[in-house]
């Protein structure tokens, strides 16, 4: 195979395998996030977590998959370097997060600007993350309104359909 489709196929797997995680995160499939980070993989969440990945999963199920949890991760400006080893790679991503939580002054919102910094390795044939570093950027905390635009797009938000927990999500039912 030519080098430079090689190089495309190569990025796209490191692609999928950050688009996959945050899915996983969002919809509380332990599961799915742990199956992107390699056997023996580190963690350094910024100041918050540093150690293996398997340490740092098992820490932050009980959030993920708590039923009304609620975040969402946006990826961003990803920039992938192979380098000269055809079986390491690095990932720099721009993430937005947002997150509902409970306050003492009850339910708020979290937005939260941060990049990612992966070193992947290919084993075995399949891309993972060996080692993941958090830079938090900025930070925008507000207490929740949750009107739907205004009470706009739909008067009565039960309509609403809404994202669930692994394996409930409709994600997880197939494509319609």
């Amino acid at each position: 195979m030519p080098d430079r489709l090689r190089e495309l196929l190569d990025k796209q797997d490191i692609y999928e395998v950050l688009a996959r995680y945050l899915r996983a995160v969002d919809r509380g499939d332990i599961e799915g996030v742990a199956a992107c980070y390699l056997p023996g993989a580190t963690e350094d969440h910024g100041g918050v977590f540093s150690g293996s990945a398997a340490d740092y999963v098992a820490s932050v199920a009980p959030v993920v998959t708590h039923p009304r949890g609620r975040t969402m991760h946006c990826m961003t400006n990803v920039l992938i370097d192979l380098g000269d080893d055809p079986d390491i790679a690095q990932a720099e991503s721009y993430v937005t997060t947002f997150t509902r939580v409970r306050t003492p002054d009850g339910p708020g919102h979290s937005f939260v600007g941060a990049r990612i910094i992966d070193r992947f390795e290919r084993r075995e044939d399949r891309w993972g993350i060996a080692h993941r570093t958090l830079v938090w950027e900025w930070n925008h905390d507000a207490p929740a309104s949750e009107t739907w635009i205004f009470g706009m797009l739909a008067p009565d938000p039960a309509v609403l359909v809404r994202g669930g927990k692994h394996p409930d999500d409709p994600v997880y039912g197939g494509v319609a």
